[in-house]
């Protein structure tokens, strides 16, 4: 019995509840500003249909999702002459590398150099003890005047023998004897002749001069100790010329290779060296060489350029950014890079063409002679003032309208008319109507009504 109770009394609630609200609708009517905002609301729906937009276009507007034109950043084709430059990381290596080490055993007793000066060929780097040399030398040079001696008195006798020789006082068996000596002596005076330049060398070589000039390194050896051949002084690097080595992949090399053979006798090609960050020139210089083969483990092949560094801006094991010049293309037609696109069939660009209907484009096939930076250079496919689409490519396809925009202003013409402006919304004449205007008015009919009705 309870139950049927609770059933009843929730129907009657339900009854009274709607009841109430049925009421309350009736004698309080929707006030004007809600109903302009649903006006706008159906507005705004319905000229969203009407122009094909989200809110009817797909569903039965009279418009299309393609039908509207795409925004677009249009390029002029200009024809130049464009240089081919490779690019590639190198090494900056000196000319000549050359250890400075004693040719004698001795005690250092002098270091002529500063730690990293420029030294020039022939300069006193370093000095070893003389006097043992110069000792050996006095020592050489005695035994030396005695054999002299010895070979004068010896030549002496020989012409007093052929004197008796001639009156048949002696056997000739004696004269032949002596000219024998003679000879003797002369080889041992030779001998000792070259023993004395032998020992004068010995003692220059005390003298420890630069072999080449270039740039020497930090001393590796002080004053005071006992030095032999095999203990480095000092290494010095030649640093002008300077050389620089770097890597091309091998694809470039046929026609490198044509084009430095073309060259050859008449100039060299153009190499210039580049800082880490690419920005500023270090030098000038020519390609002075090619490895005899390719490195099979990347595929590249090592090249040489000179560099006269007379102002000493590249430094050994210094690396640079080399750019290789090694033609130029004539009458090229260049185009912005991010113009030229990449398909199953090749490099292509979308070039803009007039029609009666506005502008639209053509997917049209190039052939691509060089990039460089920011441009390429077109052999085949464009000519002189045509014009491609730069930007707003994402979302093109073969003759799809576009809308050529202004590339200095972030929204076109119809889009907006400031700097960083959002693009209007269509009806926005009736959503961005001020409250205080539009409400008011609408409101004070129905306070009026209100007054009168009571």
């Amino acid at each position: 019995m309870t139950y049927k109770k609770l059933i009843l009394t929730s129907a009657i609630g339900l009854l009274l509840i709607g009841g109430g609200t049925w009421l309350w609708q009736k004698t309080h009517p929707p006030s004007a500003q809600a109903a302009a905002a649903v006006g706008r609301e159906g507005g705004s729906s319905d000229k969203a249909g009407r122009h094909g937009g989200p809110g009817g276009g797909k569903r039965g507007g009279h418009g299309k999702w393609g039908d509207k034109p795409s925004p677009v950043t249009a390029a002029t084709v200009k024809t130049a002459d464009v240089p081919v430059t490779h690019t590639a990381l190198g090494t900056a290596i000196p000319s000549a590398v050359v250890t400075v080490t004693s040719r004698v055993a001795g005690q250092l007793i002098q270091v002529g150099f500063q730690e990293g000066q420029l030294v020039k060929q022939g300069q006193l780097l370093a000095k070893i003890d003389p006097r043992p040399f110069e000792t050996a030398l006095a020592q050489i040079q005695g035994q030396a005047v005695r054999n002299q001696a010895l070979l004068k008195n010896s030549q002496i006798d020989l012409e007093r023998f052929k004197t008796l020789q001639a009156q048949d006082s002696i056997a000739s068996q004696q004269v032949d004897a002596q000219a024998s000596l003679v000879q003797q002596y002369q080889g041992t005076v030779q001998a000792d002749h070259a023993s004395v330049e032998s020992a004068k060398l010995q003692l220059a070589f005390t003298n420890v001069t630069a072999p080449v000039s270039g740039r020497i390194g930090l001393r590796q050896v002080d004053n005071g100790n006992n030095i032999t051949t095999t203990n480095p002084i000092a290494v010095i690097n030649t640093i002008h010329p300077i050389h620089v080595v770097f890597n091309l992949p091998e694809d470039k090399i046929s026609a490198l290779i044509q084009q430095s053979q073309s060259t050859l006798g008449t100039r060299k090609l153009k190499v210039e060296a580049w800082d880490k960050s690419n920005t500023q020139r270090l030098a000038t210089g020519v390609l002075a060489s090619l490895d005899n083969q390719i490195d099979t483990t990347s595929g590249t092949l090592k090249l040489k350029a000179a560099f006269s560094n007379e102002d000493n801006r590249l430094f050994p094991n210094q690396f640079v950014n080399v750019k290789l010049f090694s033609e130029t293309i004539p009458h090229a037609s260049v185009i912005p890079l991010n113009a030229l696109q990449h398909g199953p069939d090749g490099p292509f660009v979308y070039m803009i063409v007039a029609d009666e209907h506005g502008d639209k484009v053509r997917l049209q096939p190039v052939t691509v002679g060089h990039t460089d930076g920011d441009i390429a250079a077109i052999t085949h496919g464009l000519a002189s003032g045509d014009r491609v689409v730069s930007s707003g490519i994402d979302k093109l396809k073969d003759n799809a309208k576009v809308r050529i925009k202004d590339p200095n202003r972030a929204f076109d013409k119809e889009a907006g008319t400031g700097r960083g402006a959002h693009p209007p919304r269509e009806n926005d004449g009736a959503a961005q109507a001020s409250p205080a205007s539009t409400a008011p008015e609408a409101s004070r009919p129905h306070r009026r009504r209100q007054a009168g009705g009571a």
